[in-house]
């Protein structure tokens, strides 16, 4: 090879590397939040029926337990009766009713309005979830979880391109008193993302409080209902068919206070939920349909999740397993049946059964995703960081996570076919007036950042080039992709005046030289 030849090579490659290095425009990137899906079913139409009578059966004919007071009250008025053992039971007309009145189309709004999600139809969002008692270090090694880390996870995922909201993944352990514990929780994941957010509470006063909170940083009661930028994961059912009394009250307190609602209804296959898949996903529809009714009737229209989050067990010890296949079956129904209501559907996906950052959480990970993103499910939840069942959380699977769900969202896209990309004319033009091949031609050039997807820290080089930069494992370079983020990235929408009057009037446990560049890290 001639020298010219080398260098038209060699310039090459570093203008294609030139173009990589610089964002493109939100509308020309390979993925993007919201693109639809829906090209995996793995139910018939006749199998989605039979799901749906089975669940107005189990409410009308089994119904739920353990309503608190003011909920039996809402119900009742509604049009539910009590039977004999003490259950509301759901007539199918009552829940026909509130199908026909539920809120759809509405959207989830962030801090940064650039950030709102518009979840319906089959278009699908990643984002985080869970409340994981461990952090999990780059070694391996399990701690408790922390305020601080909770804030941490925020700010990583603040950057993540491919993680679309920030929903509360860690219980901060070192917040003993539940008030306490509820209020920092929500505030330092407002604090730390301009993304829409996720938290849940214990009791109806901490959710109060919170909206006090919200409500300051809206900057009024009223800005705050026209853009709420939190939304509620309510946890309002114990399976099989019971509510749970506590999340039932914070409920009503966020449906009157216009905060969107997670409807999470979370049986485990052979142990909460018949072992029998298809029976599991009856018992949630039935379970989920039945929060949408109380919903509609503290407030006709209001924005509600349907969250059938169907979790599986390992038959053989009774275990959760988060990353098996049948869990990647059953959300993906979920999203099949959200989309039969035309509801805003909300399932789980990603929650690796492996302890670390391994090959198995790899090809969990993947798996899962691969199926429920293609399902259409509109908002994916544990998306990333997960692991060990959703008992850990590690900042580096976060990194390498994100890679992961771009290329799901990759697949999602799908191939376009037009006539420009039928590519006849430069087929025809390459083969007959060379040079054979397509590495340099314009669509090639073209194509390059708009078609194709790169992983952030996956890694592709030849193995001699990665030997000589050190022979590096994906965690180490997520390691210091996460040390980059938390060293360089302290987000500050919420301006310092704002953030000290919340202080002054709220037990705020994170310090506030810790959340500002050059500031201590210490919660």
């Amino acid at each position: 090879m001639s020298e010219c030849q080398t260098n038209i090579r060699r310039s090459g490659r570093e203008a294609r590397r030139a173009l990589r290095s610089g964002p493109l425009p939100q509308h020309l990137r390979p993925v993007r939040p919201g693109m639809p899906g829906g090209r995996f079913q793995p139910l018939g139409e006749a199998d989605v029926l039979a799901i749906h009578r089975t669940a107005l059966r189990l409410l009308a004919e089994v119904g739920l337990a353990d309503a608190p007071p003011s909920g039996v009250e809402i119900l009742t008025r509604a049009g539910c009766t009590v039977s004999e053992h003490n259950r509301l039971l759901f007539p199918q007309a009552l829940v026909e009713d509130t199908l026909a009145k539920a809120a759809r189309r509405f959207v989830l709004h962030a801090q940064d309005p650039h950030r709102d999600l518009e979840p319906w139809g089959k278009r699908t969002y990643f984002g985080t979830a869970g409340a994981a008692v461990n952090m999990v270090g780059a070694d391996g090694a399990y701690r408790e979880s922390t305020i601080r880390d909770l804030f941490d996870i925020g700010r990583v995922v603040d950057v993540m391109e491919h993680i679309h909201f920030f929903q509360r993944a860690v219980v901060p352990r070192d917040i003993p008193d539940p008030f306490e514990m509820d209020f920092n929780t929500c505030y330092a994941a407002v604090s730390s993302t301009t993304k829409h957010v996720g938290s849940s509470w214990v009791q109806p006063e901490h959710l109060a409080a919170s909206l006090e909170m919200l409500h300051a940083i809206a900057g009024g009661e009223q800005n705050w209902r026209a853009r709420p930028f939190v939304s509620q994961s309510n946890c309002f059912v114990v399976p099989p068919m019971k509510f749970a009394t506590d999340a039932c009250r914070c409920l009503e307190v966020a449906v009157r206070g216009g905060m969107p609602v997670l409807l999470l209804s979370a049986g485990q296959a052979g142990a909460t939920a018949p072992a029998a898949l298809a029976g599991a996903l009856a018992q949630e529809v039935a379970e989920c349909l039945a929060g949408l009714v109380y919903v509609n009737a503290i407030r006709p229209g209001h924005p509600a999740i349907f969250g059938t989050w169907c979790f599986v067990s390992d038959l053989r010890t009774g275990a959760m397993s988060g990353g098996s296949p049948e869990q990647a079956l059953l959300s993906a129904a979920s999203a099949q049946m959200a989309h039969f209501y035309d509801l805003t559907g909300g399932t789980a996906s990603g929650m690796t059964d492996s302890k670390i950052a391994d090959g198995q959480a790899g090809a969990e990970k993947a798996l899962n995703h691969a199926l429920v993103g293609n399902a259409g499910a509109n908002l994916i939840y544990e998306s990333a960081g997960m692991h060990a069942s959703l008992l850990g959380f590690s900042l580096e699977s976060l990194v390498i996570d994100n890679d992961i769900i771009g290329m799901t969202q990759r697949t999602i896209k799908g191939i376009e076919v037009n006539e420009e990309r039928l590519s006849f004319q430069t087929i025809k033009d390459t083969c007959l007036h060379g040079p054979g091949h397509y590495l340099g031609c314009e669509q090639t050039l073209q194509l390059m950042q708009t078609e194709y997807l790169y992983p952030a820290v996956g890694d592709r080089k030849s193995p001699n080039e990665w030997a000589e930069q050190g022979s590096t494992d994906i965690v180490a370079r997520a390691a210091r992709k996460v040390r980059e983020i938390l060293a360089g990235h302290y987000p500050a929408h919420i301006s310092e005046a704002l953030d000290s009057s919340i202080r002054a009037r709220f037990p705020v446990k994170l310090s506030r030289t810790g959340m500002v560049a050059g500031g201590a890290s210490a919660a």
